[in-house]
């Protein structure tokens, strides 16, 4: 009687959590780990995580769970985008110059929500002033804003006049861009002050660029030496380590030096794609947004100098992107979202296509592929179980027309609903 009493006591008194059960139905999956479709998918839910994905058939799942029934439609891992830019502005040159730090952070907030509809439950943000994507980052954790998971780099690292330095203004005012560190120390010091106040990667300029003022796109800007302090730095501390870099030489030093990512990558040789195979060095090639910059920039003020050294690399990028794809070189999806309006992403999977890669390799760059870099592929990255359940969902089949993924239906970011069908 006792023991009875004991845990009626015990059941009175001690809280009990019922799992919640969500269940995703839809005509085919995407199995980006295969490279495969899997037909009538279902995915099985707990709170924030997968348990159980397949075909229905074979999948089994509560008779009292919430069934989501998406019908003709395509599920698909969270997409991830390794090279955006969510605080700021749409707005260039000295267009720029009007945005304050606290409006760009403000406009970050908008610039999240835009993602995270468009399919994009991740991002690697490479690069924001006063570290506003840090407290972007730590807003989102904290269920204040809505918005994709970040992974955050504070400001860009650079030499003095580079293209991580703000060259716009004379020299009586004196300004220079937060990140800009020279000399091997100096680099090693900016590392650990980005650490400090919460980047969890780094990204650093290596060689000149598009829109920056003043330098030559292709100009290699930090030397082997400073790249090779700056890397070992960021690695000592667990950090993955992105770079800008358009120039040949950069490219491969910046391989040299043990990067993770070489971002642009437009004037890369044939030795330095064999560099990348050989060192398994990511690559993260921009190739939309050339048609943003030459037929909107100027209306968003980016100034005829950029433009100029766009329509020199825009060509040149594409065909080192094919390149690339077919010697076999790691490939994650980074579309420099920020120099055009965030949400628009998407567009890049066509261009992708297009330019070499089959539709399910497209996929594979903006889900386990970008999960791998990250080192979060135990957690992100695929539809399997025990992984968080960020899902995305488009009508149809995107493997038979990838402009479809301009059109993304669904969207769950943690077991969380942010966008669904309207019911008919």
């Amino acid at each position: 009687m006792k023991k009875l009493i004991s845990l009626v006591c015990l059941l009175h008194f001690t809280p009990i959590a019922f799992a919640s059960t969500t269940v995703l139905t839809a005509d085919r999956m995407v199995d980006v780990e295969a490279g495969k479709i899997v037909k009538n998918a279902v995915v099985v839910i707990e709170n924030d995580k997968i348990i159980a994905a397949g075909q229905a058939s074979v999948t089994p799942y509560a008779q009292d769970a919430k069934v989501i029934a998406l019908g003709d439609a395509t599920l698909m891992p969270g997409l991830v985008d390794m090279h955006v830019h969510l605080v700021g502005s749409n707005m260039h040159g000295y267009n720029s110059l009007s945005v304050s730090l606290p409006r760009a952070t403000i406009n970050g907030v908008q610039n999240a929500e835009r993602t995270l509809l468009a399919g994009f439950t991740t991002v690697r943000n490479v690069g924001a002033e006063g570290f506003a994507d840090v407290a972007l980052r730590d807003a989102i954790n904290d269920g204040t804003v809505p918005g994709p998971r970040m992974f955050v780099a504070g400001p860009s690292l650079g030499v003095t006049g580079g293209h991580c330095d703000d060259n716009l203004l004379p020299y009586e005012y004196q300004h220079f861009s937060e990140g800009v560190a020279d000399g091997p120390w100096e680099v090693r010091k900016a590392v650990r002050r980005n650490i400090k106040y919460g980047a969890d990667v780094i990204k650093f300029c290596a060689t000149g660029g598009v829109l920056s003022k003043g330098t030559k796109v292709g100009a290699q800007q930090y030397t082997l030496e400073e790249m090779q302090s700056l890397v070992s730095e960021a690695h000592l501390r667990g950090l993955t380590v992105a770079t800008h870099a358009h120039g040949t030489s950069g490219i491969k030093d910046a391989i040299r030096a043990g990067v993770d990512s070489v971002e642009h990558v437009s004037l890369v040789d044939d030795e330095g794609i064999r560099l990348a195979v050989k060192n398994g060095t990511y690559f993260s090639m921009d190739i939309y947004v050339t048609e943003y910059i030459l037929g909107e920039g100027a209306k968003a003020g980016i100034l005829e100098e950029s433009l100029a050294k766009e329509r020199i690399v825009g060509k040149t990028q594409r065909e080192a992107f094919t390149k690339a794809v077919k010697a076999g070189v790691n490939m994650v999806f980074g579309s420099d979202a920020g120099v055009y309006p965030h949400g628009d992403n998407p567009k890049q999977f066509s261009r992708m296509v297009q330019f070499g890669m089959s539709p399910i390799q497209a996929l594979q760059a903006a889900t386990i592929n970008a999960a791998t870099l990250l080192k979060k592929q135990l957690e992100l990255g695929s539809i399997s179980p025990g992984k968080l359940a960020d899902i995305v969902a488009v009508a149809g089949n995107p493997l038979d027309d990838m402009t479809k993924m301009e059109q993304i239906s669904f969207v769950m970011k943690g077991g969380e609903i942010f966008k669904a069908p309207v019911a008919p």
